[in-house]
């Protein structure tokens, strides 16, 4: 898990940068595309085989439409509404609505240790991006509206993920929710990727693209379904509250930006609690 808020902070950087080249609908349906044909190749490597087990279709394309398309496009449309610190700070609320909608549902009990982790992370998410600058503009409402309901859906799918009782490996779980979510999105990016200048695209961007398919979708993914099938979805995804520190460390070391003493103090924060967190 500290593999994948790496790779997921780091892909803030990388996927804004591809940004500048690619329409935004159309990169996240290129992402999809490539990794849904590499975990299909990895899964016939690995397994031998491609169906699902059966019964288990209707479930896996409820959570990939969930997880994945419905999630993806209002993350991307989000953000493109709001601000960056906003939609950080919208996006830090997952772990507490996983820990609460999975102890709602019996999914998962809540643990001393784990209550007091989890609120520590939370403000110390709050210190590092409010630092940042948070706005309360009106215009901004709808954009954080549409990242909440986006941290809705990957709570639904982390759940999901956790209470699936298919005799599935992480990897064909992965495969076949990102296969079956990605028809969606790229209905939604078919049109701008249509009207795309394929040659103004430089070979930076495709690199870019090339990271936020396979190591933000492929590799992390792989790597968060299966944290989730081995230690539970409230473990799994307290981590997700790292993720604000390495974007901050990659703005100091690509950027030069230098964290102010609240921010400091919130990555603190951050890192206690989810040491706190782990405790049995």
């Amino acid at each position: 898990m500290l593999l994948v808020v790496v790779i997921w902070g780091c892909n803030f950087s990388v996927s804004k940068w591809a940004l500048r080249q690619f329409p935004p609908l159309g990169f996240t349906a290129l992402r999809f595309v490539g990794a849904s044909v590499l975990l299909l190749a990895a899964l016939w490597w690995r397994e031998g085989r491609l169906l699902p087990p059966a019964g288990g279709m209707l479930r896996l394309t409820a959570l990939g439409v969930v997880g994945n398309s419905i999630y993806q496009v209002c993350f991307i449309v989000g953000l493109s509404l709001t601000t960056a610190s906003n939609s950080a700070l919208v996006l830090a609320s997952m772990p507490a609505l996983v820990a609460g909608l999975g102890a709602a549902l019996g999914i998962e009990r809540l643990t001393r240790d784990g209550v007091r982790g989890l609120a520590l992370a939370s403000v110390g998410v709050v210190l590092v991006v409010a630092a940042r600058g948070v706005s309360l503009q009106p215009g901004n409402y709808g954009g954080d509206a549409l990242t909440l309901a986006a941290v809705v859906c990957w709570a639904a799918f982390t759940l999901g993920v956790r209470r699936l009782d298919l005799a599935m490996s992480p990897l064909a779980i992965t495969t076949w929710t990102m296969v079956l979510g990605t028809p969606l999105l790229l209905a939604a990016g078919l049109p701008s990727l249509l009207g795309m200048q394929w040659s103004a695209i430089s070979t930076l961007g495709w690199a870019g693209l090339a990271y936020s398919s396979v190591m933000s979708l492929v590799v992390a993914y792989l790597l968060w379904n299966a944290s989730v099938r081995a230690i539970g979805s409230n473990r799994t995804a307290v981590y997700a509250c790292i993720t604000p520190l390495v974007a901050m460390a990659s703005a100091m070391a690509i950027l030069g930006e230098r964290p102010s003493p609240i921010q400091l103090a919130g990555a603190a924060a951050i890192i206690v609690g989810v040491i706190l967190s782990q405790r049995r």
